[in-house]
């Protein structure tokens, strides 16, 4: 039997491995941060989506570089800048921050040229790698909207450090 609705979104080809292949090879200044960050670093979490956070002028490169996959942006990359965020969707949804200067919850400013300056690298797939915040500074991301499920990974987060301090 035909659906009688419109098929708004298509299956992608998308496949994790070739995704950050891609993100890799577009040079763009791009930082996994959000859950699946987490899950890089080894934490036991579960999410649907990609979060990143761009240097606001690899907006184009960025969502050239994933065009292979049938993701679309919501927005053109200057409207994104002038909004600070847009979206790439299809079956895969990875949210996109481009602003260059993110403040917490609590008012602490953080600067996207810094949190790049302290990234690492961090291998996702076999020979790929993508960058990461520190785990310091993953905390700042979290704290940009103080969810409480943000508050669980924050938990997480500052056990690790402690870990790693040890």
């Amino acid at each position: 039997m035909v659906s009688p609705y419109p098929r708004l979104m298509e299956e992608s080809r998308f496949e994790e491995t070739k995704f950050f292949s891609a993100i890799a090879a577009s040079n763009a200044k791009a930082l996994l941060i959000g859950r699946r960050a987490l899950i890089a670093i080894g934490l036991p979490l579960l999410t649907r989506d990609y979060d990143f956070w761009l240097h606001s002028n690899d907006t184009a490169t960025f969502n050239s570089a994933l065009e292979e996959f049938d993701l679309f942006p919501s927005q053109p990359p200057e409207e994104a800048r002038t909004i600070g965020r847009y979206l790439l969707e299809n079956d895969e949804k990875v949210d996109v921050l481009v602003e260059r200067i993110v403040f917490t919850v609590d008012r602490v400013r953080v600067a996207f040229d810094d949190v790049w300056e302290r990234r690492r690298m961090i291998e996702v797939a076999r020979g790929v790698s993508t960058a990461i915040p520190s785990i310091d500074d993953l905390i700042l991301t979290k704290r940009f909207a103080s969810r409480p499920r943000d508050a669980e990974d924050i938990r997480m987060l500052e056990a690790l450090r402690s870990q790693e301090g040890k």
